[in-house]
């Protein structure tokens, strides 16, 4: 079992890197970001490129339940692209930006879950996510909020991995 952690900024070539340590064999791509046809066309493109450059072995799961993927007993390794846009969606999904009461305490449950379920699998697994810590500082708290948590997240999937790639302009380093 490995697992590899796949970190760069944007169209820094993350995926494509990450796409590539998979190839030629079946494997579970696990999209955790917004389905298509949400309004924004731009974000329709992305999705659309990323479909159009996987393989036909590949099986698609559009699902921000990436614990439950990696708790599968399944033999395919696993993609998580990405774990920014599943972050973003469980704040959301918490109540984070509303600022609800408990949303902390989903939202630790929900890290401390995913964090568990990488250290634990059986698969191997490659995970995408941004580097946010190398770019300004977000002028919204929210967005502060949101690179925080996104740092704290990777470093600790970090510690727990096997690997670690840092990709900028196309090009995919390993960090460790």
């Amino acid at each position: 079992m490995t697992r590899v952690l796949v970190l760069g900024g944007a169209r820094s070539g993350k995926s494509v890197t990450a796409e590539r340590m998979l190839a030629g064999g079946p494997a579970d791509y696990v999209a955790t970001g917004r389905p298509p046809q949400a309004g924004d066309p731009e974000w329709d493109a992305r999705i659309r490129a990323h479909r159009e450059r996987r393989p036909a072995a590949w099986r698609t799961f559009e699902t921000v339940d990436v614990a439950g993927m990696l708790a599968r007993p399944d033999p395919a390794p696993v993609l998580v692209d990405c774990v920014g846009t599943w972050l973003a969606r469980v704040m959301d999904d918490c109540g984070c930006w509303d600022r609800r009461v408990g949303a902390d305490v989903v939202l630790n449950a929900r890290r401390a879950e995913l964090v568990r379920a990488w250290r634990e699998t059986g698969r191997r697994v490659v995970a995408v996510s941004n580097e946010v810590g190398s770019d300004l500082p977000p002028e919204t708290d929210s967005g502060r909020r949101f690179r925080d948590e996104l740092g704290a997240l990777n470093a600790c999937l970090a510690e727990h991995s096997d690997e670690v790639w840092l990709c900028t302009a196309g090009i995919g380093r390993r960090l460790r």
